[in-house]
């Protein structure tokens, strides 16, 4: 790209105006977008926005280039933007309250405003000056992945000093390689590296995400790309796609949103050609530090070169630097300890400080009860979490009923500072609440076994995978403690931002099936168990089951029972209809595969994504890297296109 470019954030408007016209920003649907586009884009944003009485805007969209139109010409107009991570009712509700309307995709109960649809008379070019430094640019939200997502205002010159630090560390590795993510700009990690930095640089965007990995391995092996991804994309890549043209052309791959377990992050550097450059930090603090693994034992964090740090009180870690809202020192509830002698070696992470709890009046590290399951060879993944008192558990489900889906924590409608609350800071006080006279707190942990463990639960039961886990805990946990709930999980459920939030480990805790011991329906179930493993506004993944007395199975064959196709496609409608807003009315099923069979008890995965521009639902079938069946269900009638 012979036009690369860097400027600051603040005048971003003026400098894309210089460019050529025909100058690329980025690809959709496999053709190109020109700054002429873009610009024009903005422009209407801008006009639009402008005539809108009221400072605060909420705003959803999936296509990251509009995204940055929409976000250039908001901010031109005096606007600030709030971004919610999906338009789901819980937080569409949270954010009516603090915001003067909605922007893009977001239900039409909510009037939400677009240029060309609410008013197609609104025009105008892009004002080329530059932003106030202070405005009061965004409202982002933690994830929720350690209690209810939290508001925290960003001024521009804050987001515009980690794009400028970005550029300071990755830009020459980048070069002039177009950027690729399966993340959401939804949030902060996302909106840095999939929008704010590509645009600033004049590097090229797609400007969807590419969930699938059928889809992501041919769009990296286009041409010289960096991937930006999260940990639970990159853990999961099938080793049977063609990876070569990957290898060949990416130029870095980065991760963020979560931990990236060592032997992921080798194992991605061998099917990928570059071992992933993590990146720590938050939506309080922004960009903290990174690394990039040489071998599993590599766990040294490298500040970066705007952030300075410090170790507190029982190893808190401290940071100051110009991505925080102040020139004050923050702690944070990551505990550290230096990486070696030397001044520049960084730090290593040694858990979190705030998931301190106490059960019947016993101190007890959340934290350290996961590094003890871990250590027992038992468990590949685990998260431990305080849950309310079995009193107030809601009732379960039975063993052949669909789990209820889980509901998204709500946000608050005030906006609370980078500064009084710490990372975490939300779970500190969640957990550390007193329950009622005579109730007792409980934990519960959630695992996903290792081989061993899986063979162990398979062979001898839940209870005594249960029994083994307890006793590894013993040295580490008070008897009274230990948890009394446990999950066993094929993977953990996980977020568009990759995050796995508390609201989706309480919601398992009330979708979970009754007992082993409970006596089975006398009637057959037409529907397979079900767990939620991912969710967005328009993608969910499902993990299925068919029983072994399903309805449909008898006489399906007589040699050996099989799941009908017809079956298949029912339940993809089914579950569609329960996660998304479909047209009404069926009309057929276009690209219908059928390649492998499914059988009693066999578990896969179900996933559905909901074209909203085609009005119809595509769905597959998936276990162990083979594909089961796969369509797309065309639906037409009054919200839909026929």
């Amino acid at each position: 790209m012979s036009d690369l470019f860097s400027t600051p954030l603040d005048n971003l408007a003026a400098a894309l105006a210089a460019r050529p016209a025909a100058a690329p920003v980025g690809w959709r649907a496999g053709a190109l977008v020109t700054t002429a586009d873009f610009l024009a884009r903005a422009g209407a944003w801008h006009a639009l926005l402008r005539a809108q009485a009221g400072a605060n805007f909420a705003l959803y969209l999936d296509d990251s280039i509009d995204f940055g139109a929409a976000l250039l010409g908001a901010w031109h107009a005096g606007k600030t933007i709030w971004l919610g991570a999906d338009t789901l009712d819980a937080t569409c509700a949270a954010l009516r309250g603090s915001v003067d309307g909605f922007l893009g995709q977001y239900p039409a109960a909510l009037a939400p405003l677009q240029p060309g649809q609410s008013n197609p008379a609104h025009e105008g070019a892009l004002p080329a000056g530059a932003l106030d430094a202070d405005a009061p640019a965004l409202v982002v939200f933690t994830s929720g992945s350690t209690g209810e997502p939290q508001a925290i205002p960003k001024k521009l010159s804050q987001i515009a000093s980690e794009v400028a630090t970005l550029d300071v560390l990755f830009g020459a590795t980048a070069g002039d390689a177009a950027v690729v993510a399966t993340v959401s700009h939804q949030h902060i990690y996302g909106l840095l590296f999939k929008v704010l930095w590509p645009l600033t640089t004049g590097r090229m965007v797609h400007a969807l995400s590419l969930g699938f990995h059928e889809e992501l391995a041919p769009a990296l092996a286009f041409g010289a790309c960096v991937l930006v991804a999260s940990p639970a994309h990159l853990k999961r890549l099938p080793e049977h796609l063609d990876w070569s043209g990957a290898a060949r052309n990416l130029r870095a791959v980065f991760s963020s949103g979560g931990p990236l377990a060592p032997d992921t992050a080798l194992a991605t550097g061998a099917l990928l050609g570059k071992v992933p450059v993590e990146v720590y930090g938050s939506s309080e603090t922004g960009g903290v530090a990174w690394r990039q693994r040489a071998h599993l034992d590599d766990d040294a964090w490298r500040a970066f070169p705007t952030v300075a740090w410090k170790l507190g009180e029982d190893g808190a870690l401290e940071v100051r630097s110009p991505h925080l809202p102040d020139d004050s020192w923050l702690v944070l509830a990551d505990r550290a300890a230096p990486a070696g002698d030397a001044a520049d070696a960084g730090f290593v992470l040694r858990g979190r400080s705030d998931r301190i709890v106490k059960i019947e009046e016993k101190r007890v590290s959340l934290t350290a009860m996961e590094a003890a399951l871990l250590a027992s060879g038992l468990a590949a993944e685990a998260r431990v979490i305080v849950c309310e008192p079995a009193a107030a558990t809601p009732a379960l489900h039975a063993a052949s009923a669909m789990p209820a889906m889980p509901a998204m924590p709500a946000m608050p409608a005030t906006p609370v500072t980078p500064a009084a609350s710490a990372p975490g800071a939300a779970l500190a006080g969640a957990q550390a609440a007193v329950a009622p006279a005579g109730d007792r707190q409980r934990i519960a942990a959630f695992v996903v076994p290792t081989a061993a463990g899986a063979e162990l639960l398979a062979r001898e039961g839940k209870v005594a995978l249960n029994n083994r886990l307890r006793a590894a805990l013993a040295a580490t946990v008070a008897a009274v403690a230990l948890p009394r709930r446990w999950r066993y999980l094929d993977r953990m459920p996980v977020n568009a931002q990759g995050k796995t939030t508390l609201a989706a480990l309480e919601a398992l805790l009330d979708a979970a099936p009754a007992p082993v011991t409970a006596p089975r329906p006398v009637h057959q179930p037409i529907f397979p168990h079900v767990r939620e493993l991912e969710r967005d506004e328009q993608r969910v993944l499902l993990e299925v089951t068919a029983p072994a007395n399903l309805l449909y199975f008898d006489g399906h064959f007589d040699v050996a029972s099989i799941l009908p196709g017809v079956v298949q496609v029912e339940w993809a409608l089914h579950y569609g209809r329960q996660y998304f807003t479909l047209p009404p009315n069926f009309t057929g099923v276009n690209l219908l595969k059928f390649q492998q069979v499914m059988r009693p008890d066999m578990t896969v995965q179900l996933e559905l994504v909901h074209d909203t521009a085609k009005g119809s639902l595509n769905f597959r079938y998936v276990s162990a890297g083979s594909q089961h069946s796969s369509g797309r269900i065309m639906l037409a009638g009054e919200h839909g296109n026929a």
